[in-house]
């Protein structure tokens, strides 16, 4: 026989109070009875979870409002106390880590990075990740007996247990005991998760995903990664292989896991090479190497050769989302990364050819988010972390 979860009295508080938390976290002062309405609980469990969060110091409750029009015992009102502590958000990307300090709303306070334009090994990767971590830290005055956890994204598979899939070269270098050093080192949980999937949370807590429960975030530099997110809830699969784009390099017209920016450097490369073609690329370029970002400003600047090899980057990209288009059936993808502001100006040409891959084509939008997208998303899990364990939690920097 399957076996059945029990909804017994501590689980119920325990579902109740990250309900709780999570509303009193994204609004400002409420009532009991706004509490009641937002979540569905009776006045009774409010109240008492309330009182258990406010003796935590997770919830801080204000002096009643009254005046002429008051009949009979004015309403308590909670504010969620977000000061109690503090989470990071940390990406561990290709070429670089940033690290987000933020507070209990999810609201920065304070942002250091590292360059790995030297790394050759994953053990100095993790070197630069924790001098970030200090940097940030240092920054924001937080000592770390006041942060909680922190949310960790590296661009390789993970599964629900926060291990990654080390099967592939490139998964292998992020292999480095991170979370497990951070964690010893600092005393704080750090969570582990993959890049895309962080960037999906990020994007449906404070992007363009807002509101929208099938989402997909295509995360398009140099290599593409996707976060699924279906009905609401992240998709890791067996092993944490959800998302992963090695089967690009079976679907006609692709190839590869290439992103958009690679793409776009490569190709005008080639066409600067190229005697025979005519471009601005070469002046804009110098002596450097020529750069995604300047494709774009020549192909703004009505560049001839810069135009062709967007109209081929939009084509193969058009591609991807339709296959995963068909696959996962989204509402919505959101091209995100460092590239994904640039992106607009492929979007005319994919969402007409999605018209021509598939009868389902979802919505096609840009991140606002920027580079940012992961270690917004970072924070995002941290912050799930912190609601859904608040009763085990000892906080350290409390307001009362």
């Amino acid at each position: 026989m399957p076996k059945t979860s029990v909804a017994t009295p501590p689980l119920l508080r325990r579902v109740n109070a990250s309900k709780l938390l999570g509303v009193l976290s994204s609004q400002g002062v409420m009532t009991g009875t706004g509490l009641i309405e937002a979540t569905g609980l009776t006045r009774a469990t409010v109240h008492a979870v309330c009182n258990d969060l406010i003796g935590m110091g997770w919830v801080v409750e204000l002096d009643p409002v009254r005046d002429d029009t008051t009949v009979g015992r004015p309403s308590r009102r909670f504010e969620f106390n977000s000061d109690a502590g503090y989470v990071l958000g940390i990406d561990v990307g290709a070429g670089k880590t940033t690290v987000v300090v933020a507070n209990l709303r999810g609201e920065t306070v304070a942002k250091a990075g590292r360059s790995f334009a030297a790394v050759k090994e994953p053990a100095d990767r993790t070197e630069l990740v924790e001098e970030a971590v200090a940097d940030a830290m240092k920054a924001a005055d937080v000592t770390d007996d006041q942060v909680i956890a922190a949310g960790v994204g590296v661009a390789a598979p993970v599964d629900r247990g926060g291990n990654i899939l080390a099967d592939d070269e490139f998964w292998r270098r992020f292999d480095a005991g991170l979370t497990a050093r951070l964690s010893k080192a600092h005393g704080w949980p750090a969570l582990l998760e993959n890049d895309a999937n962080l960037a999906v949370l990020g994007e449906h807590w404070r992007g363009q995903g807002q509101g929208v429960d099938d989402l997909i975030v295509l995360l398009a530099g140099e290599r593409f990664g996707s976060g699924l997110m279906d009905s609401g809830r992240l998709l890791h699969g067996s092993r944490g292989g959800a998302g992963e784009m090695v089967y690009l390099k079976l679907v006609e017209g692709v190839g590869d896991t290439h992103g958009i920016a690679r793409m776009a450097r490569e190709r005008a490369a080639a066409a600067i090479a190229d005697p025979s073609v005519e471009t601005v690329l070469r002046e804009l370029a110098g002596s450097e190497p020529v750069t995604a970002e300047l494709v774009f400003a020549a192909a703004a600047q009505g560049d001839r050769a810069a135009a062709d090899v967007l109209e081929i980057v939009g084509q193969r990209t058009a591609r991807v989302i339709a296959t995963l288009g068909i696959l996962f059936n989204p509402e919505l993808v959101v091209i995100g990364g460092a590239v994904a502001e640039a992106a607009t100006a492929l979007l005319p040409k994919i969402e007409d050819l999605l018209t021509t891959f598939t009868s389902t084509p979802p919505r096609v939008a840009v991140s606002s988010l920027g580079d940012t997208i992961v270690s917004v998303g970072a924070v995002r899990h941290a912050l799930n972390y912190v609601e859904q364990n608040a009763l085990d939690l000892t906080l350290t920097a409390r307001r009362f």
